[in-house]
């Protein structure tokens, strides 16, 4: 039986990770209020579920995991159709086959809309292909909602040890010399981290001296782990989806950047300190070791920016 909607549906496709999602929502706050009235669906992997409602713009998620597949809904159904995946022929395609009564995106073959530019920040990307569009966005308009208000290890200097790739992943040793000298000058550390980097976050602990009572990779849903952020007394990270939920919350934070320029991914204006080496930076966002310009920062730099933000 084909679905039948009983509010009109608007679609945002976006399959990617949580780091793309916050980015992303200052455009799908501004979808939402161009479009009250109806359903809003994100479509990327189901496990970003649990922080789509801290949005405070979207209704439900679509699950879709990448572009492999076909979107798994009927032509048709699709009122608005949202593309902030990209702009190439992949994403294009798949919207293309949902038959939507209106396409928003870049401009490309039998689409209307701006050229996609380079070098451009990704919340200025989406807010600005909206606007294009007719849809007012505000690229600062951020913020998540508060998660829900449990207690769970409140100010504490969160060290979010993982990375999705190996390019950005600073190296253990140095997480631990951080972690180390912060205990020992009084702060309440706490580890971070996937179930696939518990074993990781576990041996930072470890070297740094510390217990795994300290550690709660793997064992936080992702509201839960928005909970912890949102009440930090600092985060520090790669650049990751901790680094965005930092940002969404105006937590301190120090980002440590490799593959990715900062002028593209970095956190907006704020408690926030973004340290890399641009001149080495060789870009690959994919390779295993990590990039030069993220080794490119040392733990001394580390603590001086700790320092820094807790003089603000």
């Amino acid at each position: 039986m084909p679905e039948v909607a009983d509010r009109p549906e608007l679609l945002v496709l976006r399959a990617l990770k949580l780091g793309d999602l916050l980015v992303a929502v200052p455009a799908l706050k501004a979808l939402r209020r161009e479009y009250p009235e109806h359903r809003i669906r994100y479509a990327a992997q189901e496990w970003l579920r649990p922080i789509l409602p801290l949005t405070g713009a979207v209704d439900d998620l679509l699950p879709l995991h990448g572009l492999d597949v076909p979107i798994p809904l009927a032509p048709g159904l699709i009122d608005v159709a949202v593309n902030l995946h990209g702009s190439g022929p992949e994403s294009c395609s798949r919207i293309e086959a949902l038959q939507p009564g209106r396409r928003i995106g870049h401009a490309g073959p039998g689409w209307d809309g701006p050229p996609w530019k380079d070098g451009v920040h990704e919340r200025e990307r989406w807010a600005g292909l909206l606007s294009w569009h007719g849809i007012p966005a505000d690229p600062l308009d951020y913020r998540l909602e508060p998660p829900p208000a449990e207690e769970n290890a409140p100010e504490a200097v969160v060290i979010h040890v993982g990375a999705a790739y190996g390019s950005r992943l600073w190296p253990a040793d140095r997480f631990a010399d951080v972690a180390r000298e912060l205990d020992a000058a009084g702060f309440p550390i706490l580890f971070t981290g996937s179930g696939a980097e518990r074993q990781r976050a576990l041996a930072v602990a470890d070297a740094a001296g510390l217990g795994a009572e300290r550690v709660v990779a793997g064992e936080l849903r992702l509201d839960e782990f928005a909970a912890v952020i949102s009440r930090s007394r600092l985060v520090i990270s790669a650049d990751t989806g901790a680094a965005h939920l930092a940002s969404a919350y105006a937590r301190p934070s120090v980002v440590l950047f490799g593959p990715a320029p900062v002028s593209e991914w970095g956190p907006p204006p704020g408690p926030h300190i973004a340290l890399t080496d641009g001149s080495r930076r060789r870009g690959d966002t994919f390779a295993t070791d990590p990039d030069p310009a993220l080794l490119a920062v040392t733990v001394e730099d580390v603590l001086a920016a700790v320092e820094k933000l807790e003089a603000l």
